[in-house]
């Protein structure tokens, strides 16, 4: 069984190649779902970020996948951050390209992430932030097992509005009890 593939996506080290691929996607839309909206890079700017990317040092459990689907097209990518292995906690980020949405990619590639560091690397903790403008990430997570456990009010501002800062969590045993409704 190879644990970076799904049914529908395997995830795959990022390439210098893949800078194209995400620089033609840049959408303000998905941004003000993240932290904020940046400044538009140049595309020799997004392709020196991707060849570091590309590059990793692989040290504290941060990675950063590719999310490819059976067709070998790019659709998105995932990487995990904020990894405490002494805790046994860590976080992650999501995105999924326009017209790659709501297909079922972003859920399978979650769950490949999470077994990597779950059965892998013994980790016992997830957590996952998501802002209230963000409903569609929002139903993800939920319909994906993660319990809301906490929002802190009024932290992010986009479209001229603040919105709450939510946070999602599954620990392994939930996680455990989840596994056969992904049938990967």
């Amino acid at each position: 069984m190879d644990i970076w593939q799904g049914q529908r996506v395997r995830l795959r080290g990022v390439e210098p190649g893949d800078a194209d691929t995400f620089f033609a996607w840049r959408d303000s839309d998905m941004a003000r779902f993240t932290d904020f909206v940046r400044f538009p890079d140049s595309l020799e700017a997004t392709r020196k970020h991707f060849a570091r990317m590309a590059t990793p040092d692989l040290k504290d459990d941060v990675f950063d996948f590719v999310i490819e689907n059976q067709a070998g097209e790019a659709v998105g990518i995932i990487n995990s951050h904020t990894c405490d292995r002494r805790v046994g906690c860590f976080m992650y980020g999501l995105g999924i390209g326009p017209g790659y949405r709501r297909r079922g990619y972003a859920s399978e590639a979650i769950f490949l992430l999470l077994r990597y560091f779950f059965d892998e690397l013994n980790y016992q903790k997830v957590s996952a932030t998501v802002y209230s403008n963000n409903e569609a990430s929002q139903r993800l997570h939920e319909s994906l097992g993660f319990t809301l456990e906490g929002r802190i009010c009024r932290v992010v501002f986009t479209l001229g509005q603040h919105f709450d800062e939510l946070h999602y969590g599954m620990t392994v045993e939930e996680f455990q009890a989840q596994r056969a409704r992904f049938c990967v």
